[in-house]
């Protein structure tokens, strides 16, 4: 069974509709999606994750575009699948993929899924954090950058 360590990381307000940031968290770059209202009737929008390098020459995919369930990586229009990190296209990229990372939102504030086992830092070892307004601490930290600058 998997264990994940639940890790908020910034509010869903942070994040446009079919765009992409990148998060720092521990040691890790995480680039966070918002693919825009979800299916399920009600439901807000959906937040998938998964690294930042594109598996081909290491592209910033939080930099790229949002099409569906997938990513088109800004250096070379590689195509990730967001929800199980697989190359779309080309197809000679076909065995490469990313990890991806569950999310979850909990009243406004995205979170993160790393696995327990290796979240970045040892367990128990604090994050830097970046407080919020209500005082409730975020662990992602925004790179700087084009499209880097919003998140968290």
């Amino acid at each position: 069974m998997n264990s994940y360590r639940w890790l908020r990381v910034t509010p869903t307000g942070n994040i446009p509709p079919r765009e992409g940031r990148a998060v720092l968290i521990g040691d890790r770059e995480i680039a966070l999606f918002n693919l825009g209202p979800s299916a399920a009737s009600g439901a807000g929008d959906q937040f998938l994750a998964t690294d930042n390098q594109c598996p081909h020459k290491g592209g910033p995919l939080c930099d790229g575009i949002v099409t569906g369930a997938s990513v088109v990586c800004p250096l070379h229009a590689w195509k990730v699948n967001l929800q199980t990190g697989e190359v779309e296209r080309p197809s000679h990229g076909k065995d490469h993929c990313v990890a991806t990372y569950p999310t979850r939102v909990e009243e406004g504030v995205v979170l993160i899924g790393l696995p327990a086992a290796n979240a970045g830092t040892p367990e128990g070892a604090p994050y830097e954090e970046a407080g919020t307004p209500e005082g409730a601490p975020y662990v992602g930290h925004p790179f700087k950058g084009a499209n880097r600058g919003a998140a968290a």
